[in-house]
């Protein structure tokens, strides 16, 4: 399904009820109505971020929900359309944190590509209507790769942004991980606790301390 070493961590998900029940159900949404993201896009998180080379995971809700937003990874959309305000205001902390200028450009594949996995806990959405494919099995996979990856020996960071992030928390039980939490980069909290909470400088900064290659954060 994805194409790399996540098949061989998963298989024995995809054999799961839960699974071949979300399967069926995401393909007769795809028939029937427009939903987010492509439907060839929906496990890009996993295509972009091999199991081996996961770094970081920054854990979000679930897809943009207009036209050509949403491109299968947490947070980022397409270049093509306009900035959302939680982007705007990674891309603010970022600038903060990093002195990285405010970027152009929107998508974070860049990001993905050096092994920060851009996790939704619900990987599709239909159009205009938030959290509308919420408790139809998503949480139960990624739920499920947050505990596969928590197993790992070598050290991850996770960044839980905002309530719905924090509340999965208690799935990293590995000492040798970092959590890195804080408010969500919505406008409604960002100033609760996301501005200035150098999450970039502090996650670099674990990498380096474990000898693993720090995040260009850069995305152009």
């Amino acid at each position: 399904m994805i194409g790399n070493s996540w098949d061989n961590v998963l298989s024995s998900e995809y054999n799961e009820e839960y699974f071949k029940n979300l399967i069926n159900f995401i393909k007769e949404e795809y028939k029937q109505k427009t939903i987010y993201p492509p439907q060839n896009k929906v496990f890009n998180a996993f295509r972009y971020t091999d199991y081996n080379k996961v770094k970081v995971v920054i854990l979000g809700q679930d897809p943009y929900h207009g036209p050509n937003q949403a491109e299968g990874l947490s947070f980022s959309v397409s270049n093509e359309v306009l900035k959302p305000p939680s982007l705007k205001n990674i891309f603010k902390e970022l600038e903060s944190d990093l002195g990285i200028p405010f970027p152009k450009k929107n998508s974070l594949i860049p990001w993905s590509k050096q092994g920060v996995l851009l996790l939704n806990a619900v990987l599709t959405v239909e159009e205009h209507k938030p959290t509308s494919h919420k408790d139809r099995g998503w949480e139960i996979f990624t739920d499920n790769v947050i505990k596969i990856l928590n197993k790992r020996e070598t050290p991850i960071v996770f960044i839980l942004w905002g309530a719905y992030a924090r509340s999965k928390k208690n799935l990293i039980t590995n000492p040798k991980h970092l959590v890195i939490e804080s408010a969500h980069p919505s406008p409604f909290s960002a100033r609760n606790g996301f501005f200035g909470s150098k999450p970039f400088s502090k996650t670099n900064d674990f990498l380096k301390k474990n000898g693993i290659m720090e995040i260009d954060w850069r995305v152009e």
